[in-house]
């Protein structure tokens, strides 16, 4: 991997990292289901006119859309604003890998492999741990409400994960290959409207009014960063390098997204973590690394072994 590339990779996994001390920030200042619109509104505009509609269904970019934005981070934005840790939601987050697995496996009949089984009951260990059952008073109090609505949050990741790979088969089909850059900004119409309704219900046209006319630097700030660094720009720089280099190369890189993003909670936001809940966070990034290389050695096992024949 060229090392201009490299710095390009680390640059958008501190960025992803960053993003969630963000988020804090941003629902403190936003109510969180306005917030989400807003993100989307702003990462759908003026970037729709300047791009191509991904090589797909539309149901698939609404289903993208829907799933990611209605789905994931109306979740994670409103876990965070009810007590979620910060640092904490970016490691929790990361068992989209579970219902990722699982979801292959109901739609795809994919088996899963003991390497992968192995590696996704390791992380279950850490998720146990970063909860704060066994933290008593010592590290970050976890709602229980907050700590669901994240697992929530990573089962519609993992659920959009599989709307990507059946819109990609189909681009194939046609001849195409999918630019998930164009996906995520065409994607970004679908959420603005039903976010604006579900403020409007659950956080009332008062708190809203409020919110949009008291906008003050570090709101502006949450929602510029939200749609162009983390959304645009990110997505924009990773499915460059998707493009460039093997997805096994890439795709790994990004289990860093968590580290960056408890360090960032704990020097921005002050969040403490007890000894046991960090043990929890590195026990499901190792957890993740084995899922995520088991079926890699494999290939190249059977690779070894086809050479010998």
């Amino acid at each position: 991997m060229k090392v201009r590339d490299l710095a390009l990779a680390t640059f958008v996994i501190i960025l992803w990292g960053i993003n969630f001390t963000v988020i804090k920030v941003g629902v403190h200042e936003i109510p969180p289901m306005l917030l989400v619109s807003l993100r989307f509104f702003f990462a759908a505009f003026p970037a729709v006119f300047l791009v191509k509609r991904p090589a797909t269904s539309w149901k698939y970019v609404v289903a993208y859309g829907l799933t990611v934005g209605v789905g994931q981070f109306s979740c994670l934005f409103y876990a965070i604003h009810v007590g979620m840790p910060a640092g904490v939601a970016s490691v929790v987050l990361q068992s989209q890998a579970f219902f990722t697995v699982l979801f292959a496996g109901i739609v795809f009949q994919e088996r899963i492999k003991i390497g992968q089984a192995a590696g996704l009951l390791v992380s279950g260990v850490g998720l146990f741990l970063i909860s704060g059952n066994l933290g008593g008073g010592q590290g970050a109090m976890i709602p229980v409400g907050a700590f669901l609505l994240t697992l929530v949050a990573a089962f519609f990741w993992g659920l959009s994960n599989i709307v990507v790979r059946q819109a990609s088969k189909e681009a194939a089909l046609q001849g195409n290959k999918l630019n998930m850059f164009h996906m995520v900004v065409w994607s970004s119409l679908i959420p603005p409207l039903p976010m604006l309704v579900a403020s409007l219900i659950l956080e009332k046209s008062e708190q809203v009014w409020h919110a949009m006319s008291n906008l003050n630097e570090l709101a502006v700030f949450s929602v510029l960063y939200l749609a162009l660094f983390a959304t645009l720009i990110g997505y924009g720089i990773w499915s460059t390098l998707l493009s460039t280099y093997p997805a096994q190369k890439i795709a790994p890189l990004s289990l860093l997204v968590p580290v960056v993003g408890l360090i960032t909670a704990q020097v921005f936001l002050s969040e403490k973590l007890s000894a046991i809940q960090w043990a929890g966070g590195g026990i499901i990034i190792l957890g993740l690394l084995i899922s995520n290389c088991a079926p890699l050695l494999g290939k190249r096992g059977s690779i070894e072994r086809e050479s010998f024949r």
